[in-house]
This record gives structure tokens, C-alpha cells and sequence, in this order.
């Protein structure tokens, strides 16, 4: 730990951004073992990452944000609330802008008539669908270590690491669920794995963003955490428990309870 610690933070924002990469190609490698997963495992994977996240949106992101507010002199409740407000909004408007351009493309019902070409479009859907979302992720993580570096209050290096390990863990069944899908269409495991993988790509180059942002200028930090929290948020409401809980809603709230409980007594104990 002490030599993470000493590390410049942006190369910490990378290597934790590469780490949450790293783990969503391990779930897409589960292509090269399975066509199919169990999908209790997965569905308890996101209920906990998606704890962890709803955690971590509160004590490693809007709580600083708060209290750099009062420390700036700014407004506790304006600039959090209208900055987590924009961040959920982002990710709304990031999912409609995606069905606008699949409306009437494709189907559940009718996926086993479609052409091999529309499959193949409702894969690259899917692969840019979990792209979109993984940059405010990679984002969040990068703000998490440039406010520990800048010293904001209620940050902490244990903070920003759990919070990486939290996405970290809902991006493995997020790699399997792009990946799988493309082996049962045709797709070659090896290019399945590709395109699984390739969806975790942004988030490292969304961490060195998000740092630096962070680091550059202290005066818009309150809003930068704010906004990603709010989409963090997004994520988890409109993504990952919706998904998560199609199969079994009981291992994906107790996932999510013990996700949150985690999370919280990390940064609580340690932070």
C-alpha cells in the first residue's frame, strides 16, 4: 500500500482505471470456457458492485463534495445537488440517445428471426451501450484520487481504492454479458473476447481525465463529484439492479446490502 501511496495520482487514477479494465476482460474471457453462465453468480456480483457503488456515490464522492463546499464558502445543498442532478441526467440522456438509434432495429421477441447482419448490429449496440457507461466509472475513480491528492476534506486514498474494487467487481459480469452474447450469435471467441473486453477500454483513459480535471481546478471539485456521483447513481438504477434482478431479486439485494455495508465500513474504519 505504501508505494501506491507515494505514486503520482494520476498514475494511481491509471493503474486503478487499468485494474477495473483488467477484470472486465476477465469476465469477457469466460467466452473461451462457457456459452453460458450461471446467472446467479453474475446477478449477485452486480447486486454487490452496485452496493459498493451507491456507497461509495455518498462517502467518496458527494459528502467531499459537500464539505469542499462549506470549506470554499460555496453552498452545501446548490452545487451537489445540481451537480449530481446533471450527472444522472448525462447518463439519461446517454440511454436515449442509444434507443433512438436501435428503435425498431431490433427485438426480443423476434431475435431468432433477424438477419445476421442486425445481429451483429444488436451486438455493436450492446458493446457501445456498456462503453457509454463505463466512462462516468472512469471517471468517478479518477475524481476519487485527484481529490485525495488535493487534499479535499472527507477523501481518502482507502476511499478511492474500495470505490475501484467496487466497479472493478460489477465490471466482470458486465464483460461476460457483452462477450457471451456474441459467442451464441456466431461470433468467434476470439473476437467475442475483443469486443467484451474493448468495452472497458474508456475507463482508463476517463480516470487520467478525471484527475487532472480534479487536480487543475479546485474550484469546480465540488461539482466534478458531485456529477459523478449522480451518475454512478444513473447506473445503478437504470443498469445494473434492473438487469441483476430479472433472475433473482433476493441474491441481488442481498448483494446490494452487503455491497453498500462493505463499502461503508471500509471508508468508515479505514478512511
Amino acid at each position: 500500500m505504501y508505494w501506491f501511496s507515494e505514486l503520482n495520482p494520476i498514475i494511481q487514477g491509471l493503474l486503478a482505471t487499468l485494474f477495473t479494465w483488467f477484470i472486465t476482460a476477465l469476465g469477457a474471457a469466460l467466452v473461451f470456457f462457457f456459452k453460458n453462465v450461471d446467472k446467479k453468480i453474475l446477478n449477485t456480483m452486480l447486486g454487490f458492485g452496485a452496493g459498493v457503488m451507491v456507497a461509495a456515490s455518498f462517502w467518496s464522492l458527494l459528502n467531499p463534495a459537500i464539505e469542499l463546499c462549506n470549506e470554499l464558502g460555496y453552498s452545501g445543498v446548490i452545487i451537489p445537488a445540481a451537480g449530481f442532478f446533471l450527472g444522472g441526467l448525462f447518463l439519461i440522456f446517454a440511454d436515449k440517445l442509444m434507443d433512438t438509434y436501435s428503435y425498431g432495429v431490433i427485438t426480443d421477441k423476434n431475435e431468432e428471426k433477424l438477419p445476421k447482419t442486425t445481429k451483429y448490429k444488436k451486438s455493436i449496440l450492446l458493446v457501445l451501450a456498456v462503453t457509454l457507461h463505463n466512462i462516468p466509472e472512469g471517471l468517478a475513480v479518477g475524481v476519487a484520487f485527484g481529490g485525495v491528492a488535493a487534499g479535499i476534506p472527507g477523501t481518502s486514498l482507502i476511499a478511492a481504492i474500495t470505490l475501484a474494487l467496487g466497479i472493478g467487481l460489477q465490471n466482470f459480469p458486465e464483460g461476460a454479458a457483452v462477450s457471451l452474447p456474441l459467442r451464441r450469435e456466431g461470433i468467434s471467441r476470439w473476437r467475442s473476447f475483443l469486443y467484451g473486453q474493448a468495452s472497458g477500454l474508456v475507463e482508463p483513459m476517463a480516470g487520467v481525465i478525471g484527475v487532472i480535471a480534479a487536480l487543475s481546478v479546485r474550484s469546480i471539485l465540488p461539482f466534478l463529484l458531485s456529477f459523478s456521483a449522480g451518475a454512478m447513481i444513473a447506473v445503478v438504477g437504470a443498469e445494473l439492479l434492473p438487469e441483476a434482478s430479472m433472475e433473482n431479486k433476493k441474491l441481488t439485494t442481498l448483494g446490494l446490502i452487503l455491497g453498500f455495508i462493505v463499502m461503508m465500513v471500509l471508508d468508515v474504519t479505514l478512511g
